[in-house]
């Protein structure tokens, strides 16, 4: 197995053997956390974890980083593989470099040699040799570290155009002739070779940033998904710069090489998709009826959107001039299809509205695709954008504070998605975070939301982290300080985690600032985030209900525009 496209796989098939990339992604670091440092990157501890699981006999590292240095000698303490080979692979393409990686190939090949026993076979070794036919169309680019094998199906799953993994372990292509090859001995052809493996597009490891920056230039390169591991710094620098110079549109991910890190990352690449080919594109593709038709033309009828969210789960019904008919919300229980479908029953019958003048229903939100009776199914992000913009045309940032997660969403005068930003690796910041604050000080939200206006002493929160914020706000209880006080403190804290999300839209996109999402009612985290922002924020009474609306409104446009 190897972990880099710098390995000279087909160096082994000259002695029968296939070579795969190793990209075992676990479910945890339960055993790579009892012998590595917690700090080691997820793919290091991928690599560790897989070694002492018995998944790897046969290993070739790259000194790619210190993370890979540090990952050898971990994994040799172990002696649990039969072969360890880590390769010394240069910074640059120059001609020494060259030589000095030849015969590092070299080295590998005659240390493989000695541990299988097996002969090389230089017949063998050519005919691994296959040349690939790329054709010129749009694509999205994966680049950056690594991606698991499960995250790049992810994308090519939700993505509508072809997708080429450009990262550090794919994009190998090789300019090699073994034709001309075979012309030469066998030490000329290993250097041949060598010199072809350093002849790739560089990574971003090589110091060859003239080449890189070709790549992510390409013409026909529509949008870039940049994958970082969590402490993992090195691809960071390389998207800092890159960010100030693509025009497609940019999507960071992080993760920490884990699966269950993957579940988080779905909304985003949705979001992603959206925002390039646009929400009304995917929408397109599911035909409406001819029975859908026909209760339209009879002028009453009605469509619904329905946005399930973690905490509630919120119902918007439009007449046929879109106009909102009628609204529920209700607590999120019981599952994300039984939560709607009690919503939308209890919304058609407040309403007086028979279930089958509803021609549509679109739904969005964290459990929408639990949902099976809905027609269409677009991204909270961008049903935000489209609700936001239909209350207030104005608005060019939208803010939201859900549940489970924080989005700061930036729109053009059209309402569409040009960028957004997440945090959803814990419940800092978010509604979760300020229930059970209000839980630990014996408040209901609503006491919560006002009493922080009233401080007297100004309480730094120094923690965000929901689980020591809690004790902190214990021991400030203990030592008396006033309900009113800290209520202001987690409020400014809040507001500064949420407040720097949002600023990093709103400095390239000047205009209205929005908020929406249940904590819009919260007048404390109001004030404290519009000091924080040193803008006004634009509240409604139909803040929370703007995911739902949204998708309310993709469902009317979409019988209009087929009517």
């Amino acid at each position: 197995m190897y972990v880099c496209k710098y390995t000279p796989v087909e160096l082994f098939r000259g002695f029968g053997e296939t070579c795969t990339v190793l990209e075992e992604i676990p479910e945890n670091f339960e055993m790579s956390d009892q012998i590595a440092h917690a700090n080691l990157c997820g793919f290091g501890k991928s690599v560790i974890q897989a070694v002492l699981e018995g998944k790897v006999e046969e290993l070739v590292l790259v000194n790619c980083c210190d993370s890979m240095r540090r990952v050898y000698d971990i994994v040799q303490s172990t002696g649990k593989c039969r072969f360890l080979y880590i390769l010394d692979l240069p910074h640059e393409g120059n001609e020494c470099e060259k030589v000095k990686f030849a015969k590092e190939v070299l080295c590998l090949k005659n240390a493989y040699e000695t541990y299988s026993g097996k002969k090389f076979d230089p017949a063998a070794f050519l005919h691994s040799f296959t040349k690939e036919h790329s054709t010129k169309e749009p694509y999205i680019g994966v680049m950056g570290v690594r991606v698991s094998g499960i995250l790049e199906k992810m994308i090519e799953d939700n993505m509508q155009m072809k997708v080429k993994n450009l990262t550090c372990t794919c994009g190998r292509e090789l300019a090699v002739v073994p034709e001309e090859l075979g012309k030469l001995d066998e030490e000329a052809m290993l250097a041949a070779y060598a010199e072809a493996l350093l002849g790739q597009m560089p990574c971003f490891r090589m110091n060859d940033s003239v080449r890189r920056r070709q790549m992510y230039l390409d013409p026909e390169l529509k949008g870039i998904i940049y994958h970082t591991i969590k402490f993992c710094d090195y691809y960071g620098f390389e998207y800092a710069g890159m960010k100030r110079e693509v025009r497609v549109p940019l999507l960071k991910l992080e993760t920490d090489f884990t699966s269950q890190s993957v579940g988080q990352l779905l909304t985003r690449i949705q979001a992603f998709s959206e925002t390039i080919e646009g929400a009304d594109d995917r929408n397109a593709e599911s035909k409406i009826s001819e029975e859908t038709r026909k209760k339209m033309k009879s002028g009453v009828y009605y469509v619904a959107g329905i946005d399930s969210g973690s905490t509630s789960t919120d119902v918007v019904i439009l007449d046929p001039y879109g106009k909102i008919k009628f609204t529920m919300i209700i607590p999120t229980g019981g599952g994300a299809m039984l939560s709607a479908k009690k919503s939308l029953d209890l919304a058609l019958e407040r309403a007086d509205i028979r279930e089958e003048e509803i021609v549509r229903i679109v739904t969005t939100g964290y459990g929408r695709a639990y949902i099976d009776n809905g027609d269409d199914s677009i991204t909270e992000i961008t049903c935000h954008a489209k609700g936001a913009h239909y209350l207030n045309p104005r608005v060019r940032t939208i803010i939201d504070i859900g549940g489970q997660d924080i989005k700061a969403i930036s729109i053009d005068e059209n309402g569409a998605v040009q960028n957004f930003l997440m945090n959803d690796k814990c419940a800092a910041g978010t509604g979760r975070f300020l229930e059970m604050m209000a839980r630990t000080l014996g408040l209901s939200l609503e006491e919560m939301s006002t009493k922080g206006l009233e401080w007297k002493e100004n309480i730094v929160i120094s923690s965000m982290c929901t689980v020591f914020a809690e004790s902190e706000v214990v021991s400030l209880v203990a030592q008396n300080k006033a309900v009113e006080d800290i209520i202001h403190g987690l409020n400014v804290s809040v507001a500064s985690k949420v407040g720097a999300l949002a600023a990093r839209l709103g400095k390239t996109n000047p205009g209205e600032y929005m908020m929406t999402g249940g904590v819009a009612k919260n007048s404390g985290i109001i004030q404290a985030l519009e000091e924080k922002l040193g803008a006004k924020l634009y509240i409604c009474e139909e803040a929370q209900l703007c995911g739902a609306l949204g998708a309310a409104l993709f469902a009317y446009e979409k019988c209009k525009a087929e009517a």
